[in-house]
């Protein structure tokens, strides 16, 4: 394993790669691979490629979020100018259904509300509104409405994870209870973690996916 002290410099030396982040507007904590993340972006788009910086490091076990989003003055939005840019970002999207999902803001945190077929629908709308001026936050409620089986979406996952990743996919258990999906058993890295929950989101008519996948040698 990797020891702390390397994984928190990697960690940092990921953060200032990317160019959307500024890297002393984070902390940084790691313990025994589990890494903790503190501060105050500057908007939620920085925090979200934040939080995706830190996953893309090898060695990264667990992420516990404790930043909070602090607009700077110029970019501060009433709630009814974020919702009308909202509503905008969605209409404008070509992979959001037309009228099937609204957003709901409150002192500039977004709730996303509705009902779609696919999780890419879903996915597409969280995009459209995650980056817009203004936003301090996001919450997902869209949900999925399922019109398979849990035996046609167990089918749909286990080939697309053979497609993939054909060794790591006979390690990976998966059970299916209506629309909600599990995942357990062991990958290499945090990549291959997500690789097999992005292949599980990518089933029709998955709503929810829970990954109990471990990371390890």
């Amino acid at each position: 394993m990797k020891p702390d002290a390397m994984l928190r410099s990697d960690i940092v030396a990921e953060l200032n790669f990317d160019p959307v982040i500024t890297a002393t507007d984070v902390g940084v904590i790691v313990k025994d691979g589990v890494v903790t993340l503190t501060g105050y972006p500057s908007s939620h788009a920085e925090k979200h490629a934040i939080e995706r910086a830190v996953q893309r490091v090898k060695g990264v076990k667990a992420v516990a979020i404790e930043m909070r989003v602090k607009l700077p003055s110029a970019h501060e939005r009433t709630d009814v100018d974020i919702a009308a840019a909202a509503e905008h970002a969605l209409e404008w999207h070509v992979l959001v259904p037309e009228d099937k999902i609204h957003p709901i803001v409150e002192k500039g945190w977004v709730t996303l509300r509705g009902e779609v077929e696919w999780e890419y629908q879903r996915s597409a709308a969280e995009v459209a509104v995650r980056d817009l001026l203004g936003v301090a936050g996001l919450t997902n409620r869209v949900v999925v409405k399922p019109k398979f089986t849990p035996a046609d979406i167990e089918e749909r996952i286990r080939t697309a994870l053979e497609r993939q990743a054909d060794d790591e996919s006979r390690h990976i258990h998966i059970s299916v209870m209506g629309s909600d999906v599990s995942l357990r058993g062991k990958v290499h890295s945090w990549a291959e973690r997500k690789a097999a929950q992005d292949a599980a989101w990518s089933a029709p008519g998955v709503a929810n996916v829970v990954n109990n996948l471990l990371v390890g040698d």
